[in-house]
């Protein structure tokens, strides 16, 4: 793993620490037991700490490396954009709520369900936008 890290790289990893959370999440909101929780529970932990692990080392290589300019601030208008995408989602969910869809169980299930979901599509969309980059602009 002696190769540059991209900011592509970075942003894409943030998909498992929404699924992390997602797991943790079910984890401590669920209501009923299974034998094969122990398991599945060990396993997300150990997951957990060899991945944090891993990834410190791959940001402080980053921070060593020069900064791609453009891919910041594609990701900065990225993250502009998904910003709006969570307010409403976030007013949506809170309206669910408030006329009683949604007890509070399953609002958590939806506010973590939109974060892994916002994170894929800024993976997604980053990718998109920083693959323009070289283009020119379009009047």
């Amino acid at each position: 793993m002696k190769q540059k890290v991209s900011l592509k790289e970075l942003v894409g990893t943030k998909i498992i620490y929404a699924g992390l959370i997602a797991a943790y999440y079910w984890m401590w909101a669920r209501q009923d037991w299974h034998s094969g929780y122990d398991a599945i529970q060990n396993a997300i932990f150990l997951f957990t700490i060899v991945f944090f692990i891993l990834q410190a080392s791959r940001i402080r290589r980053y921070s060593k490396e020069e900064k791609d300019q453009q891919a910041i601030q594609a990701l900065r208008r990225t993250d502009a954009v998904l910003l709006k995408v969570l307010a409403a989602a976030a007013v949506a969910i809170a309206f669910a709520c408030a006329v009683t869809l949604f007890d509070g169980r399953m609002a958590g299930y939806a506010l973590v369900g939109t974060i892994l979901a916002l994170t894929v599509l800024r993976t997604i969309l980053f990718c998109v936008m920083d693959g323009r980059k070289g283009l020119p602009a379009e009047t």
